[in-house]
């Protein structure tokens, strides 16, 4: 089964995804893993990156660590040694961050066509392993107009949203805590 999870920062989507993502491997007795997206660029970023690891400790998650050209996890290899089974529970926290690493690569130059591109990537993920669940940050509701930069990434995220919103079998929203479930 696939699951979309959306909502607001520190709302609980990864909590409420990382017991969904244990209770889908136990009942399918089926490896459990996590893809962790962030690309870290500096020390703030890796004290996070270690608060994570730490927060998921105990759960049973092997972490693939693949901030770019996610649909390669499947074909490599866990932080631990172990080789990755596309048959396995894949928890991918988060769409919001591999959004950001793919339309702004190292170098400064801006990539305008990975909304598509990921879309169909994060499609094409989700066909080949059937069990993962997809964490996306709900950014749309600031009435605001940003810079040609943010609001392209913004559209951008809003499309690859939709994208799994329709071919996931689960659509869940978390806003303070409480789920919200729409298909």
């Amino acid at each position: 089964m696939n699951i979309f999870i959306s909502g607001g920062c520190k709302n609980g989507k990864s909590h409420h995804a990382q017991e969904l993502a244990r209770n889908m491997s136990r009942e399918k007795s089926l490896p459990l893993y996590y893809l962790a997206t962030m690309i870290p660029c500096d020390d703030e970023d890796r004290a996070r990156i270690r608060r994570h690891l730490s927060e998921r400790e105990g759960w049973g998650f092997e972490t693939i660590e693949q901030g770019r050209d996610i649909c390669r996890a499947l074909d490599g290899y866990t932080l631990s040694g172990e080789k990755v089974s596309p048959k396995g529970v894949f928890l991918l926290d988060s769409v919001t961050a591999l959004l950001s690493n793919e339309m702004f690569p190292p170098g400064g130059e801006v990539s305008s066509d990975a909304g598509d591109r990921l879309a169909a990537e994060l499609s094409e993920f989700a066909r080949r392993t059937g069990n993962t669940i997809f964490v996306s940050d709900y950014i749309y509701s600031d009435a605001r107009i940003f810079d040609s930069y943010t609001e392209n990434y913004r559209r951008a995220l809003a499309h690859i949203d939709r994208t799994l919103a329709a071919l996931c079998d689960q659509v869940i929203e978390v806003s303070f805590g409480f789920k919200y479930m729409y298909k």
